[in-house]
């Protein structure tokens, strides 16, 4: 039997009701039902306080309590009428949630559910874990669903490619399909079974390479793809709730999903409805051909609750550094003989960039090598071009907001360019600490130094922060101590073992990093006062820590775990006992 409480609630919100929808007098109604709606909201709303509060807010950067209502801040105060006593039994210290700037959503999920090979340290390691994996997902490896793994490196296999061959770790393993990312997911090195389907001989890809049998890289894994088995909507929903449930537990409320193939989009529509879906996520559309123009296999999509926003599209311009794959100016140091490779010319990059811009997206190349990085701000410089032709270049990057995703190696003269057309870079902190062992000897030091991985050179340009998961950790808290201190969150050590960081001029201020983290993805996703900050009609998304963030020794982000994380006002995830997911 409901309270006294409700049964006053109830009839006030009905005599609220009966004001709206029934008041005869039209030039007062607007009045009266703004007021009702006003009072309505009030009853409903939920207010939190806590020790401190960090709102991200110019009129208000620290506060104690704020109230939600409609899944959306209402009020943020200062709680100057509470008794000292009240305030003391508050707990946890607020700041607004985290958002990764550059995630792969789906693939992350899957790699949750798959082989993990990060780390391993030789081809015997590999085969092992392959072998613990297969003996407790016996149904991994048939024709329908190919044993699948991430985070292989053959610089760990004494700089050599490995080969097909070396996939039959046994008899059993000699009849299974195996399919395994390299740790940028730049390339993937497959079994026997699975090169039994391919065409012979092997087709020419422009914009790839095989270096060994068994190994595609860039736009020649597209040849392995074809025979790929596709994953049932039933499999591909749980790798986005498994993902979604660990982004949460490391503060993620919202994440830049950097490419969603066309035939994704109505699962993710679909599910951005549901209880499951705990993630905002502002998604990239990519062709189901890399580096094509589908507007007609794809829309704009702004969800009502904000969970789900589509409106930019992924461009490739090049490969990975890891794998020599990077577009140089200039050849590599160590591989004098290449310069890496260009996944699409500058004529095909700058047509598509026109196109898509004037289809209405925002467009985002990724470009890691100094010639890719040039390439994408000679076609966004273009295409501002035409889009505004009575406006300066950044006037109309402001409306456009056009991204370099991952910004890696960039030549001095186009850093200058960036800053002064506006681009926004689009930066993962934790490449240049997990690179850095490398870095130098693929670039050599003259060009490490003015130009790999720029962080401080390039904040005037409101840089957005991620991770690339799963090609790295997916805690931000991890980027944002790569970032602070330019060593990594590993071992709390540079390359050669200290703690002065990698080329630490580079480094950003805490408050910097937290940007890149929050304001800036929000920005580079035209959610300005809906995301990253705690403010009136903002999206109700916070994180509570055990202590402020600023207080904290630079160490513990290493390690840092989320008290509780909230989306929409609603708890998605608390460390503190059990917690079973939402769905």
């Amino acid at each position: 039997m409901p309270s006294f409480g409700w049964l006053i609630t109830l009839s006030v919100v009905a005599l609220l009701g009966s004001i709206i929808y029934q008041n005869p007098r039209p030039l007062i109604a607007p009045i009266t039902n703004s007021l009702a709606f006003k009072i309505i909201e009030q009853i409903f709303e939920d207010t939190h306080c806590y020790v401190t509060v960090r709102t991200n807010a110019a009129d208000l950067p620290q506060a104690e309590c704020f109230s939600v209502a409609n899944g959306k801040f209402r009020r943020v105060f200062l709680d100057d009428t509470s008794y000292d006593v009240v305030k003391e039994k508050r707990k946890g210290h607020v700041i607004p949630g985290l958002w990764d700037g550059h995630g792969h959503l789906s693939q992350f999920g899957e790699s949750l559910d798959s082989a993990d090979l990060f780390g391993s340290n030789s081809m015997e390691e590999v085969k092992e874990r392959l072998v613990k994996y297969r003996a407790s997902h016996e149904d991994a490896g048939t024709s329908e669903q190919w044993l699948r793994g991430v985070g292989w490196d053959q610089a760990n296999f004494k700089g050599k490619w490995p080969v097909a061959a070396d996939l039959e770790i046994d008899a059993q393993f000699k009849d299974l399909y195996v399919m395994l990312d390299r740790v940028d997911v730049h390339c993937i090195w497959v079994s026997e079974k699975v090169l039994s389907l391919l065409p012979k001989p092997l087709p020419q890809v422009p914009g790839g390479e095989i270096p060994a049998k068994g190994v595609f890289c860039d736009n020649a894994m597209d040849i392995v793809m074809a025979y790929y088995p596709k994953p049932s909507k039933a499999r591909r929903t749980k790798w986005i709730q498994d993902a979604m449930f660990e982004l949460n537990k490391h503060g993620i409320v919202g994440m830049h999903d950097a490419g969603v193939f066309p035939s994704e989009q109505d699962l993710y529509k679909e599910l951005s409805t549901t209880k499951s879906w705990t993630v905002r996520v502002y998604a990239m559309t990519e062709c189901d051909t890399r580096n094509t123009f589908c507007p007609g296999d794809v829309s704009e999509i702004h969800t009502s609750n904000g969970m789900l926003h589509m409106q930019s599209v992924k461009l490739f311009g090049d490969g990975a550094l890891g794998s020599w794959g990077s577009a140089m100016i200039e050849p590599y140091s160590d591989k004098k003989s290449s310069s890496g490779t260009l996944l699409v010319n500058a004529t095909a990059l700058s047509k598509l960039t026109h196109d898509w811009a004037h289809a209405g997206y925002q467009v985002n190349i990724h470009a890691i090598g100094d010639l890719a990085n040039r390439l994408a701000i000679d076609a966004f410089e273009e295409a501002l071009k035409t889009l505004c032709p009575e406006s300066t270049l950044r006037e109309c990057q402001a409306k456009h907001r056009f991204r370099i995703e991952h910004s890696q190696i960039i030549h001095p003269d186009d850093q200058r360019r960036m800053n002064e057309i506006g681009i926004i870079p689009s930066i993962q902190p934790t490449h240049a600490t997990s690179d850095m062992p490398y870095a130098e000897t693929r670039l050599g030091k003259s060009r490490t130094e003015e130009e790999a991985y720029r962080m401080r050179s390039l904040l005037p340009l409101r840089p957005v922060f991620g991770s690339d998961f799963p090609v790295e950790p997916a805690n931000p808290f991890e980027g944002i101590y790569a970032a602070v201190t330019r060593r990594s969150p590993k071992t709390g050590l540079n390359p050669d073992g200290e703690k002065k960081g990698w080329y630490e001029s580079e480094t950003v201020t805490l408050e910097e990093a937290l940007d890149g983290f929050t304001v800036n993805p929000a920005y580079a996703a035209f959610l300005e006062g809906k995301a990253g900050s705690i403010e009136p009609g903002a999206y109700a998304d916070w994180i509570v820590l055990d202590e402020p963030l600023e207080s904290l020794d630079i160490e513990v982000l290493r390690t840092l775990q989320v008290k509780e994380t909230w989306v929409g006002g609603k708890l998605v995830y608390r460390r503190a006992g059990p917690m079973e997911a939402p769905w």
